[in-house]
């Protein structure tokens, strides 16, 4: 989900449910709110780097590398052009108010941002939240220990 909150500019904490089913041990997310992409109702990408992101560094220790970020990283770069849009033809004009131009405009700036998405993870990476730790390690060298769910209702953490 970050790769997707940074490409569309969520401008909202990152937003999960954590799922179980029945008796099982694993937890999974469910990611909701997707109200704030665009900026709001602004659609104007104002890139900050804080924003967009789930408040707890947890959800991202098993963040080796870029590779963690795959597929979706790769996807997003490599989306082509008809596709995003084609998916804009199908959205209701009365969700943006019927103003073409807006949209269109809307559209090329995800053209754009499609390759912008590593260098603002990157400045994510970067603040001084660190929220990598174990960046550049093996993923294989990253140990998911369970603790309890009356810590903050995820189900397993990486040690």
């Amino acid at each position: 989900m970050l790769v997707i909150d940074k490409w569309t500019c969520n401008v909202n904490g990152r937003q999960a449910v954590f799922v179980r089913k029945g008796r099982e041990k694993k937890y999974a997310a469910v990611f909701i709110d997707q109200g704030y992409c665009f900026n709001a109702a602004l659609w104007k990408f104002q890139d900050i780097t804080l924003r967009g992101v789930f408040p707890r560094n947890m959800v991202y220790e098993h963040v080796v590398g870029w590779e963690s970020f795959e597929p979706w990283l790769g996807r997003v770069e490599r989306m082509d052009a008809a596709k995003i849009w084609g998916f804009a033809e199908k959205i209701p004009p009365e969700w943006y108010g019927g103003d073409v131009g807006e949209m269109e405009k809307l559209i090329e700036q995800l053209l754009v941002r499609r390759l912008l998405v590593r260098e603002l993870i990157s400045a994510f990476r970067a603040s001084d939240r660190q929220p990598f730790p174990n960046w550049g390690r093996k993923l294989e060298d990253v140990r998911v220990v369970a603790f309890p769910e009356t810590v903050g209702g995820i189900g397993a953490r990486v040690q």
